[in-house]
């Protein structure tokens, strides 16, 4: 029989309340694929930045319509301490993979948290003899290496085997790009075991979308803009993956020009950062605002950062790129060519790309977007136009018919 519900397993350390980006995407996983199967996802006691706490238990089960949320007992340490935070990927594995075992269940599903979920999850799909999806959010061990936050050695050596032994075991490899999809495929994945799913954006309707733009804060703008005739804005995390350094050089050289690098965010490099931009007047560097106001920090900017460095192509896929596009602001993508954000930028016209080492290049690239008013016109038009193309209810959709593909009695 044809396209009965499935009961789908999920794995992934991090789900509301927990405000990481793979727990909110987890979250939006979830309540896409209920709508047709039983979803059991396996998660832990909340530790990113969370809303609320929980108390320890050993286990502890919520359930909605076709949804039921299993928190294993794992320690709960702050993220911003990384040897507590390899704490709770372990407590969280120890007790995620006994409670997988034994729940019931028609697949499994892996996400990337924590780092070596994915090879745990083809473990378990191989134990249960169950077809096994495995969503990338980040790439690993490319990026714990790339990062420099694992050195090259033995133990990286490991983790490649055991991950490429993953994506082999893997029924469909779900991955955020093409860059990321060329990457999986240089390991050795055949072709038509990777799908292409894109995190999106909403899309709102004409008449709505000009009603949330008369109601921007004003005053959050305000605060991202300044005095500065040109505002260039990264809002998001800074990790380990941005060409930090190179921004940072190119502001320097624009100092003069009334253009400003505004930083909304936190992360593990952002005190490095301030550090080297050294108290120069065109850096700013501000915090996350409120999630209502997301809409507000977007339009604050003239253009946009998105920023990769050079060998984490296809590693890390910032998927902020398709909020850009529907708020209609064109994209500088301080990233190898191969990602897409500089692909797709410059086929569809919203964005330019600069090479992540090349500060000059990065400066020169700017100045004349700032000295050619229609061409910053044309780029916001292109991303308003690009942005449909990307919406997320779709791309859900897409998700939702690999994992619950018809399947044979």
């Amino acid at each position: 029989m044809y396209n009965q519900a499935m009961r789908i397993l999920l794995l992934n350390l991090y789900y509301p309340p927990d405000t990481s980006a793979t727990a909110k995407m987890a979250e939006t996983v979830v309540n896409a694929l209920a709508r047709e199967n039983e979803v059991t996802i396996l998660c832990g006691r909340p530790s990113y930045d969370p809303t609320e706490r929980r108390a320890w238990r050993l286990f502890q089960a919520e359930e909605t319509k076709n949804v039921r949320i299993v928190r294993v007992g794992s320690t709960a340490f702050p993220r911003f301490n990384m040897k507590k935070r390899l704490l709770n990927y372990l407590s969280y594995t120890a007790l995620m993979i006994p409670r997988a075992l034994f729940t019931p269940c028609d697949a499994v599903l892996a996400m990337t948290d924590p780092p070596f979920a994915g090879i745990i999850g083809a473990l378990l799909a191989l134990l249960k003899q169950k077809p096994y999806f495995y969503n990338i959010r980040d790439m690993y061990p490319d990026m714990a290496v790339g990062g420099s936050i694992v050195a090259p050695g033995r133990l990286a050596r490991v983790w490649e085997r055991l991950h490429r032994w993953a994506l082999r075991r893997a029924t469909k490899v779900i991955v955020l790009g093409e860059d990321m999809r060329d990457r999986i495929a240089g390991k050795g994945v055949r072709a038509d075991n990777i799908e292409i799913v894109r995190d999106g954006t909403e899309i709102v309707s004409g008449n709505a979308q000009q009603s949330e733009r008369t109601q921007l804060d004003n005053e959050v703008i305000r605060t991202i803009r300044g005095d500065f005739r040109f505002v260039l804005l990264h809002a998001g995390n800074i990790g380990f993956y941005g060409a930090w350094q190179t921004l940072i050089d190119a502001a320097k050289q624009l100092r003069g020009d009334g253009i400003g690098l505004v930083f909304v965010g936190e992360g593990a490099q952002r005190t490095e950062l301030e550090a080297a931009a050294n108290g120069a007047s065109n850096l700013r560097f501000l915090p996350f605002f409120p999630g209502g106001k997301i809409p507000s920090v977007l339009a604050a900017a003239d253009a946009h950062v998105i920023t990769v460095k050079r060998g984490l192509e296809g590693v890390v896929v910032p998927s902020k790129m398709y909020g850009i596009l529907a708020a209609g602001k064109p994209i500088v993508a301080v990233a190898p060519r191969e990602t897409d954000a500089v692909t797709l930028g410059e086929k569809m016209g919203f964005g330019v790309g600069a090479d992540p080492d090349r500060p000059d290049e990065l400066a020169r690239v700017i100045r004349e977007l700032v000295n050619d008013p229609e061409r910053i016109a044309r780029m916001g038009e292109a991303a308003l136009a690009a942005a449909p193309g990307y919406d997320r209810v779709k791309e859900l959709e897409k998700f939702v018919k690999i994992v619950s593909r018809p399947r044979l009695r």
